[in-house]
C-alpha cells in the first residue's frame, strides 16, 4: 500500500470513529482530528506529491532561486549591499552609476545571445564563463557585477558559479563564509545540488559554491557528471543565466575544460597590465571556441568623456 493510500485509509478509519462518538454522544462537539503522515526520506516525499500545475515564466522568475534542482530548498544566505556598494560593486539599491550602466552595455549581447537557436552539438548559450589570462586582472569582479546586473532583469534569473575550484573567492568578496558546493557534488554522487545551492536576498540571484578544492579538479570538471549537471542547469529553467566564475587560463588547466562546456567566454584584461603576448596566449587556448568576447577593465581617462567609466566593453 503506497503513502498516499495508508493516509487515506487513516482519514476514513478516523471518520468513523468519529462518526460513531458523535452517535453515542450527540450532545458534545468531537474534537477535529487531523492525520499525521510521516515521511522518512525525499524519496517519500516526492512519491507522495502530486504533480506541480505548470507556471508561467513570470512565476517562475519569481520562484526559481527558492527551488533548487530536484525539489529541494537553498540554504538562505544574506547579501551585504550597502557593503557592497561601499566595494564599488553592483547593487539595484545603488543608484544609476557609471559603473551600472557599463554592465547594462555589457549584458545586453550576452544576453541576446543566451537564448538564441543554436545547433544539435552547440554549447547552450546562457552557460557564460568569466575568465581570464593571469589572476589580479578582475574576474571575480565582473563576474559578480555581471551577475548583480542580469539579476536586476525582468525576465531572467541568474545563478553565480564559483568555478574557480583552486583558489574561489565569489563568497570571501561578498563576505559570506565558506560552503560545501560544486566540487562535493561531483565527488559524492550522493549529494544533489539541492543540498549545495545558496538563496540570496536578491531574489532573482542564486550562488554555487566552489565546494572543498581537490586535487582532482580537472579531471572532474571534465567528467560525464559534470555534463549532466550542466545540461541540468541551462535547460531546467529557459530563463535561467549561468555565470562561471573561471580559474586564468594561463595558470591551470581546469579552465580550458571548463570552456569547453560553455556557450560564451568572456576574457577580463586588465588595462596597461595585461601584457599583449599574455592576452593572445590566453585567445590560443580557447581557439576553436564561439562567442569570446573581451572585457577591458580598469581604464580610465577615456578621450572625448568627461565622466570616468571603470569598465568597456569590446
Amino acid at each position: 500500500m503506497s503513502i498516499i493510500e495508508k493516509a487515506a485509509s487513516r482519514i476514513d478509519q478516523q471518520r468513523q470513529a468519529a462518526n460513531s462518538a458523535a452517535a453515542n454522544k450527540p450532545e458534545q462537539m468531537q474534537p477535529v482530528q487531523h492525520p499525521v503522515i510521516e515521511l522518512q526520506d525525499s524519496a517519500s516525499i516526492a512519491a507522495a506529491t502530486p504533480a506541480a500545475e505548470p507556471i508561467s515564466t513570470t512565476q517562475r522568475a519569481n520562484q526559481e532561486p527558492v527551488t533548487a534542482m530536484r525539489g529541494g530548498v537553498m540554504r538562505n544566505v544574506e547579501l551585504d549591499l550597502a557593503r557592497m556598494r561601499e566595494l564599488g560593486l553592483v547593487t539595484a539599491a545603488g543608484g544609476r552609476t557609471s559603473l551600472l550602466e557599463e554592465f547594462r552595455i555589457i549584458k545586453r549581447p550576452l544576453l541576446k545571445r543566451a537564448f538564441e537557436e543554436r545547433g544539435p552539438k552547440a554549447n547552450p548559450n546562457n552557460l557564460i564563463m568569466i575568465t581570464s589570462s593571469l589572476p589580479g586582472e578582475g574576474k571575480t569582479y565582473c563576474s559578480i557585477n555581471l551577475a548583480m546586473s542580469i539579476a536586476m532583469e525582468l525576465d531572467h534569473t541568474v545563478l553565480l558559479v564559483d568555478a574557480d575550484v583552486a583558489r574561489p573567492s565569489v563568497l570571501r568578496t561578498l563576505g559570506l563564509p565558506a560552503h560545501r558546493g560544486l566540487m562535493d557534488c561531483l565527488v559524492d554522487d550522493k549529494l544533489d545540488l539541492s543540498d549545495v545551492l545558496l538563496r540570496t536576498n536578491v531574489d532573482t540571484l542564486a550562488i554555487l559554491p566552489a565546494g572543498t578544492n581537490t586535487p582532482r579538479a580537472t579531471e572532474l570538471l571534465a567528467s560525464s557528471t559534470m555534463t549532466q549537471m550542466l545540461h541540468e542547469l541551462a535547460n531546467r529553467y529557459p530563463d535561467r543565466i549561468i555565470i562561471f566564475d573561471s580559474p586564468p587560463l594561463l595558470l591551470t588547466s581546469e579552465a580550458r575544460v571548463l570552456a569547453s562546456h560553455m556557450g560564451q567566454i568572456v576574457v577580463v584584461v586588465e588595462s596597461q597590465t595585461t601584457t599583449q603576448h599574455a592576452v593572445k596566449e590566453a585567445l590560443a587556448q580557447l581557439e576553436g571556441m564561439a562567442n569570446v568576447n573581451l572585457i577591458y577593465n580598469k581604464t580610465r581617462d577615456i578621450p572625448g568623456i568627461e565622466e570616468t567609466y571603470d569598465y568597456h566593453y569590446g
